[in-house]
């Protein structure tokens, strides 16, 4: 049962989770029987969990990744567990809008849930794709944008459709810069990049409040801090800055860092539980949704007041509608 905690024009959402809830925990009893899903960035780290429990419930999963190859492990885990749902790879590189629009115009059929949850983070250096964007705010938001407005229809058609936008505590690090996005004119900041990407993620299920009406909702959503992959390019000084590496280069585990498993458990909530039917616009961390945030804590938390503005909103919707329309690719048929 869910209770509800004034805040802003709303009654804050509370669930019985808590940040140490497992994703598996989130969909005990829950059947996902005939859901079909789609979760980038499914063959590694929490989306591979979150996978794990979407399938495990019963949903039929499509891994959408880089490379498919490496998601062959998980599929023949997943093809051995009773009662699993069909789960297959395809190919989807969120920074080539080829292949985002490849990737769409394959699919067919109903799509009930579309987790936006591959990223990348704090790039030390400006990299930008064949559009010209700048290659954090490309695979973050706008290919996972082209990827929604593409699959629209196919959401449209399920009736109750979840999208879910895996964004970052980082986002309370900077607004979206609708003066200088790309990082052309400023000087670029890895960071920052990062932050303004994740800020943009809140934006968009912010945004897609219009797609109500079609029976779609929209949730962002913090993890928290985990060990995946995504902290690739972090060097050891801001490794250990971060208390997760000793003196020694070893990774270590502070007590606010979670399992992939645990990071995933908010994913999978805005994925697949009833406690969330019917909520959109909104902002969770650690199963809860999120309170907006003070900004004197000495360990940031909540959601900033600005990445929740239904303006900024929909001034995002179109400045990414405008970069699609002018890169001039799309899924036609």
């Amino acid at each position: 049962m869910t209770t509800t905690i004034p805040t802003g024009d709303h009654r804050r959402l509370t669930t019985p989770f808590h940040a140490r809830t497992t994703a598996a925990e989130i969909v005990d009893g829950v059947d996902l029987s005939g859901r079909r899903i789609v979760v980038t960035g499914g063959a590694s780290g929490i989306g591979a969990e979150t996978v794990r429990a979407l399938a495990a419930a019963g949903a039929e999963v499509t891994i959408a990744t880089r490379d498919p190859a490496l998601a062959e492990p998980l599929l023949r885990e997943l093809a051995a567990v009773p009662g699993a749902g069909a789960v297959r790879a395809a190919a989807l590189d969120l920074a080539d809008l080829s292949s985002v629009a490849a990737f769409a115009r394959e699919w067919r059929g109903p799509l009930d849930v579309l987790v936006a949850n591959a990223g990348i983070m704090a790039l030390p250096t400006r990299r930008i794709t064949l559009e010209g964007w700048e290659l954090q705010l490309a695979t973050n938001h706008l290919g996972h944008f082209a990827l929604a407005t593409w699959l629209h229809g196919s959401l449209r058609e399920a009736g109750s459709a979840r999208l879910v936008v895996v964004s970052s505590g980082a986002h309370l690090l900077s607004p979206f810069d609708f003066d200088d996005p790309q990082f052309e004119r400023r000087p670029y900041d890895p960071w920052t990049a990062y932050a303004q990407s994740k800020t943009a993620d809140v934006l968009f299920a912010v945004g897609a409040g219009r797609w109500a009406s079609d029976g779609i909702t929209a949730n962002a959503l913090a993890p928290g801090w985990i060990h995946t992959r995504l902290s690739r390019h972090l060097d050891e000084e801001t490794m250990r800055a971060l208390g997760a590496m000793d003196d020694d280069g070893n990774l270590v585990e502070p007590p606010h860092y979670k399992s992939p498993a645990q990071g995933a458990a908010t994913s999978v909530l805005l994925a697949a539980s009833p406690l969330v039917a019917g909520v959109t616009g909104r902002y969770f961390e650690d199963n809860q949704e999120a309170a907006i945030a003070r900004g004197d804590e000495e360990m940031p938390s909540g959601v900033a007041a600005y990445a929740l503005d239904p303006e900024a909103g929909d001034r995002l919707w179109e400045y990414a509608t405008a970069a699609l329309h002018d890169s001039g690719a799309g899924p036609a048929r």
